[in-house]
């Protein structure tokens, strides 16, 4: 595949988790210096130009450990995680980032902007950790402190399950974002604590109410990192115009999902999906919200994704469709990267 020529920052893979699910012996090293299966790698990000992103720690649902990699089970009669496990389980996926950055010098966990500025001149991938759904702390909330000095700065207080926070966002195809309700009263602390700490507040996997919750409480740009349009996809999790304009009003940012299941029409999961269909969510995110509030936010390694992009490589295939189309070199490198290194600085560095 080309390479791209121009940098991008992605606003979401869950690469960490790949890694921790991962049978490999050593799956840290096969990153650096080996191709995995999967969509993301070292030498695959610097063929293709991907200056970083956010990698996430994330917790993957019980019965797909228990079906896909039973060898990570902590007991095989058991139906769920034990909170002592949760938090296990996303300390050693931050483990797992921080050997990344020790075992390569062309590997950073970054903290501010200028970090990744820094990254980006000398070549070196860009990791701005993230937390996708915050059950690891809902029992223990100091732990955000711990995560904190160990470089997180970026999460989503929920994911699609009930926890401690609020009611999650899970429902079938086709279906509107009001779930169910909202944040309880510890999670909307939970985010006060957070956005005091200057981090950024993910709100891609939270329902209507839980996303309207948290634009109360937020004097801060509103992020969701991996999110479509709900006016082309009818999945709960896609964003209506109202909450679109609510982000271009706060100055946050949308990146935009690869996962066809969140691109296409009919809701399918199917990679055999042409990248136009990006395209159309691309252009009306830009038709709704303006050039500065759309960035990418691929769920590499977290979605299936078009068999025409594959993985990071086929990048530049998304960049070319844009230069097609007449887009500026400006407004393509504000999609590639700058849209979101604006927004980051605006919330890390308050």
């Amino acid at each position: 595949m080309k390479p791209c020529h121009i940098p991008v920052f992605d606003g979401h893979n869950d690469a960490l988790t790949r890694l921790w699910l991962s049978d490999h012996p050593d799956p840290v090293h096969a990153f650096i210096h080996e191709r995995l299966v999967g969509h993301v790698d070292l030498k695959r990000c610097q063929e293709a130009g991907f200056m970083g992103g956010m990698f996430a720690i994330f917790l993957p649902p019980y019965s797909y450990v228990q079906q896909h990699h039973s060898n990570k089970l902590f007991d095989q009669n058991a139906s769920d995680f034990t909170q002592q496990q949760i938090e296990q389980i996303c300390l050693e996926q931050l483990d797992l980032a921080h050997q990344l950055a020790q075992y390569s010098k062309n590997i950073k966990i970054c903290t501010s902007v200028q970090n990744i500025q820094d990254c980006r001149a000398e070549k070196k991938l860009a990791i701005v950790l993230h937390m996708e759904g915050a059950e690891a702390l809902q029992q223990n909330p100091d732990l955000l402190d711990v995560f904190y000095e160990r470089g997180l700065r970026s999460i989503g207080p929920l994911w699609n399950r009930p926890s401690r926070f609020g009611h999650g966002l899970n429902a079938k195809f086709p279906h509107s974002p009001d779930t169910g309700a909202g944040l309880t009263s510890d999670g909307k602390d939970f985010i006060r604590r957070c956005a005091n700490k200057k981090m950024v507040i993910d709100v891609s996997h939270m329902n209507e109410k839980a996303f309207w919750d948290t634009t109360n409480i937020l004097q801060q740009p509103i992020v969701a990192t991996h999110s479509n349009v709900h006016a082309l996809c009818p999945q709960a999790r896609n964003l209506t115009d109202n909450q679109l304009k609510a982000i271009k009003d706060s100055k946050g940012i949308v990146g935009l999902n690869f996962d066809v299941a969140f691109l296409r029409k009919d809701g399918q999961r199917d990679a055999n999906t042409s990248i136009e269909v990006l395209l159309e969510h691309l252009e009306y995110l830009i038709d709704q919200m303006g050039e500065n509030h759309v960035g990418f936010g691929s769920d590499f390694d977290g979605a299936l994704i078009s068999h025409e992009i594959e993985d990071v490589r086929g990048l530049h295939l998304l960049i070319e469709a844009m230069q097609k189309r007449h887009y500026s070199n400006e407004i393509i490198e504000k999609i590639c990267f700058s849209n979101w290194l604006t927004v980051l600085n605006r919330i890390l560095s308050k």
